[in-house]
Formats: C-alpha cells, sequence, structure tokens
C-alpha cells in the first residue's frame, strides 16, 4: 500500500458512488479520513442483516478509510473542516446540488483556503445544464445514460445491469480524474474542481452502442440476431449478442437450471474445430462446410439456426464440461457464474477477490477484494471503521488539537447531534 501512501482524502461522500473511488484510493494507500454527520452515513443502517452493526452495505464500500464525525451546523464543525481541508490534498463529496454552497463552502472558497487542493464531486447529471437539479439514483443514471434501452430482448421491457454501473462506474470514472488532477497539482502548485455526472459516466460505459447508433444511418448490423436496417434511429436490444464483431451468445447447459448457461464467442478462427467437434453429435459431420455457415457472413445471417444447433450438442454437458471441452479448441467461453459460484471458487479466492474480515459489531464477513494488482503495492483490505472511531486521533495527530480544545468542542457539539427541543404544548 505505498502506491498514494502520504495522500490524504477528506471524504465526505456517502451511500455508494463516492465511498467506492475512495475505497479505492485507500487500497493504495491514501489516508482517507470518512467525514460524517454525528448521524452517521446513512448505508451504516440500511439493509441491516446484524442487529445494531453497520450494514453491509456500509462495511463493503469503506474499507481501510478513518471516520471522524463533524456537526457542520455549528462554527467549530465548521472549523474542523477548514483545518482538514488545509491539511488534505483531495476533498470528495457526492451531497445534492448546492448543499455544500450553502454551507458556505464553495468550490471557489475550498479553493481559497487550500489552492493546492483538488475538490472532486459526483452529481447525478452534472453542474450545468436542464437536468442539473435533477436527483439520481443508480438505476436513473442507467436508464437516463443508454444502458436499460440497449440491455434486454426486443419484445421486453428494457432491464437494468446487475453491475453497478451508475453508482460503482462514476465513482471509478472520478478515481481517474482525481489522480490527473493531483499529478498536475504536483506540477503547478494549484489544485481544480473534478466533476463527475453519473449519467456521463453510463454514457461512456455504452460507448459501443453509440458506434452502433452511428452505424445505423448507413446499414443494417449483420452481427446483431435481432431485425436491424439502415436508418433504423435507435440501438435495438438485442438479448445476449456479443455486441462486438465475432458472434456471441448464452447456451442453456445441463440441468438446464437458472445459471445453467456457458457464454460462447464463435470466433472465425475457431467455427471450423468447433463445428468437426459438435457436428458429429449432433447429426450434422458436415457441419464445418456447410453452406448456411461456412463464412462469417452466412454465420451472422443464419445465427439463430448456429445458436440452435450449439444449444442441441450443449444438453447432453454441464456449463463446466462444455467450458473443458472448447477450451482446447480455443474458443472462448464461460460459465455464467452466480454469487454462491463465486463466493467457493478457487481462481476468485487464489486473486484475493473475495477477502475474509472481522468487525468489532458483526464479526467475521467478507468483502470483494481489489481487481487492480499493483506488484510493488499490494493492497492489504482492512475493515470498515465504526462511526467516528478515529475523532480523537484525527483532531490530535492530524490537526494538533490538544485535550483541552478538543473538550471544549465537544461541549459546544462540534462532533455530536444537538438534542432535539421539545415543543411546547398548545
Amino acid at each position: 500500500m505505498e502506491a498514494l501512501k502520504g495522500i490524504r482524502i477528506l471524504d465526505m461522500s456517502h451511500v455508494q458512488a463516492g465511498p467506492t473511488c475512495s475505497q479505492l484510493l485507500a487500497w493504495m494507500g491514501a489516508d482517507v479520513i470518512k467525514f460524517e454527520n454525528p448521524a452517521g452515513d446513512a448505508t451504516r443502517g440500511q439493509l441491516r442483516d446484524v442487529p445494531n452493526a453497520d450494514s453491509l452495505y456500509f462495511t463493503m464500500l469503506n474499507c481501510n478509510k478513518r471516520s471522524i464525525t463533524v456537526n457542520m451546523k455549528t462554527a467549530e464543525g465548521k472549523q474542523v473542516f477548514v483545518d482538514l481541508v488545509k491539511k488534505s490534498d483531495i476533498v470528495m463529496e457526492n451531497f445534492g446540488p448546492g448543499v455544500l454552497d450553502r454551507l458556505g463552502f464553495t468550490w471557489e472558497k475550498i479553493h481559497e483556503i487550500n489552492p493546492r487542493i483538488v475538490m472532486g464531486s459526483i452529481k447525478g447529471f452534472g453542474s450545468s445544464g436542464p437536468y442539473a437539479d435533477f436527483k439520481a439514483y443508480e438505476n436513473v443514471a442507467q436508464a437516463m445514460g443508454g444502458a436499460m434501452s440497449t440491455t434486454g430482448v426486443p419484445e421486453g421491457p428494457p432491464f437494468v445491469t446487475g453491475a453497478q454501473i451508475g453508482d460503482t462506474g462514476t465513482g471509478l470514472h472520478l478515481a481517474i480524474g482525481l489522480l490527473a488532477a493531483l499529478n498536475q497539482a504536483n506540477r503547478t502548485g494549484q489544485g481544480q474542481y473534478v466533476e463527475v455526472a453519473m449519467m456521463d459516466g453510463v454514457m461512456n460505459l455504452c460507448r459501443v452502442k453509440f458506434r452502433d447508433h452511428q452505424r445505423l444511418t448507413r446499414q443494417a448490423l449483420s452481427e446483431y440476431s435481432v431485425p436491424t436496417y439502415q436508418g433504423m434511429g435507435e440501438v435495438p436490444r438485442a438479448g445476449n449478442d456479443s455486441g462486438g464483431g465475432q458472434l456471441g451468445n448464452a447456451i442453456h447447459c445441463r440441468p438446464h437450471g437458472a445459471n445453467d448457461w456457458l457464454y460462447i464467442v464463435v470466433q472465425e478462427a475457431v467455427w471450423e474445430a468447433l463445428a468437426n467437434r459438435i457436428g458429429p453429435d449432433i447429426g450434422m459431420p458436415n457441419l464445418a462446410t456447410d453452406p448456411k455457415f461456412h463464412s462469417i457472413g452466412e454465420r451472422r445471417k443464419n445465427q439463430p439456426l448456429m445458436w440452435t444447433l450449439i444449444n442441441k450438442f450443449a444438453e447432453k454437458h454441464t456449463k463446466r464440461e462444455f467450458m473443458e471441452i472448447l477450451n482446447p479448441l480455443n474458443v472462448p467461453c464461460g460459465p455464467i457464474m452466480s454469487t454462491q459460484d463465486l463466493a467457493t471458487d478457487e481462481h476468485v479466492k487464489g486473486r484475493e477477490m473475495w477477502v475474509e474480515l472481522d468487525h468489532p459489531q458483526r464479526g467475521k464477513w467478507w468483502n470483494v477484494g481489489m481487481p487492480i494488482k499493483l506488484s510493488a503495492s499490494p493492497a492489504k483490505i482492512e475493515r470498515s471503521p465504526t462511526l467516528g472511531e478515529h475523532t480523537d486521533e484525527v483532531l490530535k495527530f492530524v490537526l494538533g488539537y490538544d485535550d483541552a480544545k478538543i473538550a471544549s468542542m465537544k461541549q459546544a457539539g462540534a462532533f455530536s447531534t444537538p438534542p432535539k427541543t421539545p415543543k411546547k404544548a398548545a
């Protein structure tokens, strides 16, 4: 964890998009101080599976961070924020539009406090344009960024993806932007504002669909298994088509359960070997030279029949058996793996992508590991912090506050929610 050693990040983000970004940077060695209001990140209590313990929603997105609770509605709390801004390289937020501004901390003010600091901001639709004030969530971003309209089957409704491309995808985009801005700040001495909109991030991840959108102005999309035509306008939903130049689809295998599928890509270079292997078993020994399939163009035109024939062969094999048949033929393929498959997979555990941790509130639990492997800076994954666990530590050792000052600020309510004033009887 040496890559970002010495970099301090003041992380005001919450829920998923921002915490995804800061957790990744923490795994690279940054000192991430999670700056929470006294009630804490809302996800600490959302979808809770262990009573009185931080939820997995929180713990899986906030590893390797320190937590400090600050009441920004007090003058003392605002001073803590200002002092931390002075000591940080990056500040992050994903509040709704105008929240920080109303607290008196515009980007211009933060830049004035620390000219070198980089500020990362995640918004649903950005800070400009007619959608700027709209609220966004994961699936809203997928809907408005082009993912849902191109996911599913033509005759069915649009689908969201299981992967969190709206939130987590945006967090990954922000991490790239922050590191680029930090590098520039190291050269120039000047920080900058880095903004990533969830809608923009989803559009970027749908880039190949916008490739096809433009191709449709000139031609049909021959690799699609569903009908397309020149001038069609919008890119259709195409089920499990590969979306690339090679044909691909999911094949149902024995015993035909919900996840007994193998995804196969039929490259031009492997067709002959594949056809020679499966042809005799389905009563078509000359499949490789059959005029309906002998060229990539013919296979594209007749791909529904081609997939039917491959499915017929797969009826006798499990997805793992079929994969073992195809691998020696160099056919790109992979089983559809459930969460249970992945949680017990030898390859996954060997790459430390399913990691067991211990937590003082919830005990043993598992997290998805670090997907980026740095040879000279391997990540060491540590548990998420409890609420305010490091408040005194940060105040003393980062800001240099003495015990008397901390006690005075606590007395003023800088780190706690003020008690509610009882309503007077009418």
